[in-house]
């Protein structure tokens, strides 16, 4: 594949296998999980259930490794999460989540179906093909013991994929120098997104906010009035393009038949998630499932 072929089926993998990841933390199963856990909101319940493969960590190892939450946002949460619960009940909150939560999306004829048993063996590959050096994320939900059900394997795949691709984005941004508030900033600019959703999804208040924007209109990448300059826009595509690029591997490594096929085989998979789950409408990543699945 070229680099261009390369991006491009990168980004539309990544769109069938974020959909059907999200299921880990925006479903009314996950939160039921991990409300029975103990957690004190939703935010608890998905800084536990996420960092748990990385053990007892701390607020600011993790507010490192995800990069966009204000620390405090973190810190509300960690270590608290961890006097609730030791790290593998998270884990085990997290899958039975999940499997509550794609049960309800998908329904048991289609987890127990063929194309789903296809899929997983497929997604699996491309997990263990995925790069891990430098990626933690990746590397730490890799060291996660593989579920035995076909459905909850797929499930486990797209974390390891999306995890590695986040870590490879989060690369991209510091090659770009652009710190985490900066981030969302020129992100939200150059996507439309409000910011006061952006600001509310991530922690930042607005002092802090304010000063990211002023560091990046004297970047040059933002203009006076908020909106992001054509410098801005390159920038943004050019962490795209790095993120889709170091995406790439897994992809390269299958192969197209087996890529093109295990696309083939999530299509309707994620569409129908994607359908039923809000989170893959509006979210903090302005990505519309609904949208990039329709057809």
């Amino acid at each position: 594949m070229s680099t261009v072929d390369e991006s491009g089926v990168s980004r539309r993998m990544w769109v069938r296998f974020e959909t059907y990841h999200a299921v880990t933390y925006f479903t009314p199963e996950s939160r039921a999980a991990t409300d029975a856990l103990g957690c004190r909101g939703g935010w608890m319940g998905y800084f536990g259930m996420r960092a748990a493969p990385l053990g007892t960590a701390s607020a600011a190892t993790i507010t490192s490794a995800f990069y966009g939450f204000h620390p405090r946002m973190v810190r509300r949460a960690i270590p608290d999460a961890w006097q609730i619960a030791e790290p593998a009940r998270y884990l085990e909150t997290r899958l039975s989540g999940v499997d509550a939560g794609l049960r309800t999306l998908l329904g048991p004829e289609t987890l127990s179906g063929k194309e789903v048993a296809e899929a997983a063996d497929l997604a699996v590959e491309a997990a263990e093909l995925a790069p891990t050096a430098g990626r933690p994320m990746a590397t730490a939900n890799r060291a996660v013991p593989w579920p035995e059900a076909a459905h909850l394997r797929l499930w486990q795949a797209s974390t390891v994929l999306r995890e590695s691709r986040g870590d490879g984005h989060l690369a991209a941004l510091i090659a770009a120098e652009l710190a985490p508030c900066e981030t969302l900033v020129l992100f939200g600019a150059e996507r439309g997104l409000a910011p006061d959703y952006l600001r509310a999804a991530r922690g930042w208040p607005e002092d802090e906010w304010s000063e990211a924007s002023d560091r990046l209109t004297r970047r040059g990448l933002l203009n006076a009035d908020g909106t992001a300059t054509t410098a801005g826009i390159a920038l943004r595509h050019w962490v795209e393009e790095r993120t889709d690029g170091a995406a790439a591997g897994p992809w390269r490594a299958l192969g197209t038949r087996a890529t093109e096929r295990l696309a083939e085989l999530l299509t309707p998979i994620a569409r129908r998630i994607a359908d039923g789950n809000d989170a893959m409408a509006r979210n903090p990543m302005a990505l519309d499932s609904r949208a990039e699945l329709a057809g």
